[in-house]
């Protein structure tokens, strides 16, 4: 089955807005077993709409626009394609009576401008917007007159704003592609996610175990993050369950200790969900990544039940007056060093209760680095009832991926402590 993608809008050319409908609907098609085999990205011109509309119909069996179908000057999706399917547009009262009620809600006036998206095009069907005030719309194009022998095609058009088209997406289209495209084919697709473990060493470790089911069609897939890896594996027909869960259970058995999760999973979520489940709290102490850990800890729902604190020490008095850090281990030591980390990790801990507490204290550059202790440079704390670790990566990228990277890194240096734990106690 051949699906395509056309998001529209010139801010996705001009660089000014980030293109997150392609990963999101290539996403929630792939899941579904509806692979994504062509997307592109136009602006909002008629002739750049209707072209990449036209050669998509020549091709597709089913296609998903996003953007144009709002009230503005440059919202031209929807009048473009009923001009090139030679449909008539019409006015749905329905949809100029949401667009009212949308607007006497909020006790706003309505703008006579937003009434243009009540224009339906002949024959397509009206997707309810309960989050704004564009619908969708889709088109059944049977004869269509772009493929050889006029094979139909489906034109879905969806909003561009993101709460609008993604629960319309999710509640509407999925139930229309399912019922009228149909599979014919089990599909089966699971990822896999790693940390502390290059791209490259992954595969080696597992490539040549897994070659029995890749040869037999199997596809694994890896997708390289900053410090993490995805290994993914699908399967179609017959046997797609049972030849996932192999796979998996292979890469499990040589690469264990790198997987933190499975899927959307996030290492802070998974770290969240481990404490939450013992039990146990956490405290963070930071320097250098100025409280990029605790945006990831607090980003979690439920993170308060095991969060405590989080203390963003950037200077040395601070360090001093929050977490305990002594003078004269500054003095000898500088603030990114070990006997640093390890005091903060431990102050922290000591002033919060705490069971587990992380410090972080580093060089993010792009000044600041010394012979001795080059930008990147970074010491990582944990401090716990079973003691306190420190651990000295070298983080040398720009600012940016150097606090990422660092967070990363400070929070499977808990996962993994916090397995050890388990394992002692039998879990």
């Amino acid at each position: 089955m051949n699906i395509e993608l056309i998001n529209t809008g010139s801010e996705l050319m001009l660089g000014r807005v980030l293109n997150t409908h392609q990963q999101w609907l290539c996403r929630q098609l792939a899941d579904l077993g509806y692979v994504v085999t062509r997307q592109v990205a136009v602006a909002d011109t008629a002739d750049d709409i209707e072209r990449a509309v036209r050669e998509a119909l020549g091709r597709a069996d089913f296609i998903i626009t996003t953007g144009g179908l709002g009230p503005t000057s440059d919202d031209i999706t929807r009048d473009r394609i009923a001009a090139l399917l030679g449909r008539k547009l019409h006015e749905d009262p329905a949809i100029v009576a949401h667009v009212e009620s949308f607007f006497a809600q909020r006790n706003r006036p309505m703008p006579a401008s937003t009434r243009v998206q009540a224009m339906v095009p002949d024959g397509a069907l009206v997707l309810a917007n309960a989050h704004g005030t564009a619908p969708g719309l889709a088109l059944h194009v049977s004869p269509n007159p772009f493929r050889p022998e006029g094979k139909p095609s489906w034109l879905v058009m969806l909003p561009g704003p993101p709460r609008e088209l993604r629960p319309m997406f999710t509640n509407q289209v999925t139930p229309l592609l399912k019922e009228r495209l149909p599979l014919d084919a089990d599909f089966v697709c699971r990822t896999l996610r790693t940390v502390g473990i290059g791209e490259s060493y992954l595969e080696e470790r597992i490539a040549g175990p897994l070659k029995p089911l890749t040869d037999a069609g199997l596809e694994l897939g890896y997708c390289a993050h900053t410090g993490a890896v995805d290994v993914r594996f699908v399967a179609r027909g017959c046997g797609a369950d049972a030849d996932v869960a192999e796979a998996a259970r292979i890469v499990h058995e040589l690469a264990g200790e790198h997987i933190f999760g499975e899927g959307d999973d996030e290492l802070e979520q998974v770290l969240v969900r481990r404490l939450t489940e013992r039990k146990q709290t956490l405290a963070l102490a930071e320097s250098c990544t100025g409280g990029f850990i605790a945006n990831r800890i607090t980003s979690v729902p439920g993170a308060s039940a095991v969060f405590l604190a989080g203390l963003v020490t950037y200077s040395n008095a601070a360090k001093e007056h929050f977490l305990g850090v002594r003078a004269a281990t500054l003095a000898a030591h500088g603030a990114v060093s070990e006997p640093v980390a390890r005091e903060m990790a431990e102050g922290a801990r000591a002033k919060t209760g705490a069971d587990f507490a992380l410090a972080v204290t580093g060089i993010a550059g792009p000044g600041g680095g010394t012979p001795e202790k080059p930008v990147g440079t970074v010491f990582i704390a944990l401090a716990s009832a079973a003691g306190t670790k420190v651990i000295n990566p070298v983080n040398r990228y720009d600012r940016e991926t150097f606090k990422y990277l660092t967070s990363l890194q400070a929070l499977e240096l808990l996962r993994r402590a916090m397995k050890r734990a388990g394992e002692k106690v039998g879990e």
